[in-house]
């Protein structure tokens, strides 16, 4: 692990050189999970990492916190403060013993933190971090994609021991929540962020959460749920049906499968990500559905659930192999219902390439 952080740091010091950034700081995030691989509390008791653009960096926390990164002294200076000090003054007093004139902070730095700082440097530059820590977590290494491996893994075996045993017909949308979470635990993975679960109208507000609504013979329900194993999101959507589909409805679901289907081939080293939200699109347009497509086709995935690359028209980043992010089209008609099917893709030098097994095709429960 500990080679694994040099590396990740020695690839932050790179980012903040081509920036001209003398220091950054990064508070509790996925940003501080990617490179020190621990979570520390993000309370009002402040705690940061302090990565200057060369030489050894620092770890600043109350000396309550010491124990959670004592280990790491290998590699970091260690810097505990009291309860009756002031760690910003001591930050502030760092930038100013290594000169830092350009400073950047991550997004989930505390406004109140970052003010109080401005007020101590008040002739340093402060700038967003987000483009230097956003690139380092952009291409997967091969542990983190062993990782979402075995992850999409145990959710296809959610996905197909759901299709095989649980219920539709007659349940409520909060039950079905429950059913799939009791499946995602027996799985290993930590408690759900989120199930959304949409049955007939409902399926038609892509981000309904879910309700007590009782799911009636006919129903789709679209189904997106996301949870974490070793601090890594997996995230997929299916639309089974509550019993025998209306024939229209079946023909949206065709069309979105092969949004999905389009999207994937387009995938390769070199393309832009906003080609690939442009090609499921012309599928589901030449349908005549394309108002009814109410989201970008797809996001990162990896610490958090939505991180870079977004697959949406306008972002003309190009794809490189380790890049992740979900392929999930979708048609949703007013009144009626909806349907959303997502895989998790990863670039390879091949082409694209999905981490999820379980079946596109239309599922019929009981």
């Amino acid at each position: 692990m500990n080679d694994l952080v040099l590396d990740r740091v020695s690839s932050l010091q790179d980012g903040l050189t081509q920036h001209g950034v003398d220091l950054a700081i990064i508070a509790p995030s996925a940003e501080m999970y990617h490179l020190i691989g621990r979570k520390l509390p993000l309370t009002e008791r402040f705690n940061a990492v302090l990565l200057p653009r060369s030489g050894r960096p620092r770890i600043i926390v109350p000396r309550l916190q010491v124990p959670l990164v004592q280990d790491l002294a290998r590699i970091f200076d260690v810097e505990a403060w009291g309860e009756t000090d002031s760690p910003l003054a001591r930050v502030a007093a760092y930038g100013e013993d290594i000169g830092a004139r350009t400073i950047a902070v991550n997004g989930h730095f505390w406004s109140s933190f970052l003010l109080r700082l401005q007020n101590l440097r008040p002739q340093a530059r402060f700038v967003d971090a987000s483009p230097i820590t956003a690139a380092a977590r952009l291409h997967k290494d091969e542990r983190e994609i062993a990782l979402l491996t075995d992850a999409a893994r145990r959710f296809d075996a959610i996905w197909a021991d759901f299709f095989a045993n649980g219920r539709l017909v007659g349940v409520t949308e909060r039950d079905v929540v429950r059913q799939i979470g009791e499946r995602v635990a027996a799985q290993g993975f930590d408690p759900m962020a989120w199930c959304d679960v949409g049955s007939g109208p409902n399926g038609a507000s892509p981000l309904h959460h879910h309700s007590d609504r009782v799911i009636q013979p006919g129903d789709p329900v679209v189904i997106d749920f996301a949870a974490t194993l070793d601090g890594y999101y997996m995230d997929t959507c299916r639309t089974p049906v509550a019993g025998e589909p209306d024939p229209s409805f079946v023909v949206i679901y065709d069309v979105v499968n092969a949004a999905l289907e389009a999207a994937s081939h387009a995938i390769r080293p070199g393309v832009e990500a906003q080609a690939i939200d442009r090609a499921a699109r012309q599928v589901i347009e030449a349908a005549g559905h394309g108002p009814q497509f109410l989201h970008r086709l797809g996001h990162g995935l990896g610490i958090e659930a939505h991180e870079e690359p977004y697959i949406i028209d306008g972002n003309a980043l190009k794809l490189a192999p380790g890049m992740v992010f979900s392929n999930e089209p979708g048609i949703y008609i007013e009144g009626r219902w909806g349907v959303r099917i997502e895989n998790i893709m990863l670039v390879t030098n091949e082409g694209g390439r999905s981490f999820n097994d379980a079946t596109r095709a239309l599922t019929v429960m009981r």
